[in-house]
């Protein structure tokens, strides 16, 4: 019996010691998985503010693009309203230049007349 208790106990106490071990291990277990959730947690949240980030920046880029198409619109209708003063500025250069024309021509005809008249007067002061 003195035998079978001492194995017994030798038995009970790899048991104990099995346990402790496996309680141990345990223990680092619960550790692992409790730092995996908070990293998790952590990961989540770091996604959820990229999240928020992303859908802020997407928004910008919308009221960049707008703001763009409209500019784009009124560089359209300034463009539009240039060429039109252009055209105005080139009709009027025309006009101009036909006026200038026009000058050139009456001033030689008033010398020619002048002239023409200085003859006449010249002969009238002959006579």
């Amino acid at each position: 019996l003195q035998k079978e208790l001492l194995k017994y106990k030798q038995e009970a106490r790899n048991l104990q010691g099995i346990k402790d071990a496996l309680q141990q291990r345990l223990v680092q277990q619960d550790a692992s998985v409790l730092q995996l959730k908070q990293e998790l947690l952590r990961a989540n949240m770091d996604k959820e503010e990229l999240h928020n980030q992303n859908v802020d920046l997407q928004r910008k880029v919308e009221e960049r693009n707008r703001l763009l198409a409209e500019y784009k619109k009124e560089l359209g209708q300034k463009d539009w309203h240039l060429q039109q003063h252009q055209n105005k500025l080139d009709e009027m250069l025309r006009q101009l230049s036909e006026a200038s024309y026009q000058q050139v021509d009456l001033e030689r005809e008033l010398e020619h007349k002048e002239a023409l008249l200085a003859h006449c007067m010249k002969r009238e002061a002959e006579e």
